[in-house]
């Protein structure tokens, strides 16, 4: 089982989500990685807003934190401004404030392996 993962938005949502062109493979990696999955705030706002009209709703991912499937140890307030930094530096990619979060957390963790879609 991989331990340290930190846990991108699109992997969550394919898991979460029959109809995603993603979820079979992302249930597959899901069942490979040992909890809990290292995220951020950000990468679960994402997720809620993209699952608001699927069958299972937004709800699911909280039910998931609670769980302990996900640990929150990033904390935007104390690395502002090195997400910032990485906005301005990345601003033509685009780079969203989910992604910005989890290229500073790949900096805080940097054992861990970033589950991510392409």
């Amino acid at each position: 089982m991989k331990r340290g993962v930190l846990l991108d938005t699109g992997p969550l949502v394919a898991f979460l989500n029959r109809r995603d062109r993603h979820h079979a493979w992302a249930e597959a990696q899901w069942n490979q990685i040992a909890p809990p999955m290292l995220t951020c705030e950000a990468v679960l706002s994402e997720a809620c807003f993209l699952l608001s009209q699927t069958p299972l709703g937004s709800g699911v991912v909280v039910q998931l934190l609670e769980r302990g499937v996900f640990s929150l140890p990033f904390r935007l307030e104390d690395q502002a401004q090195a997400v910032a930094r990485l906005l301005a530096k990345y601003h033509s990619v685009p780079m969203s404030l989910a992604d910005a979060c989890l290229v500073r957390m790949s900096e805080l963790f940097p054992s861990s392996a970033v589950f991510t879609v392409r």
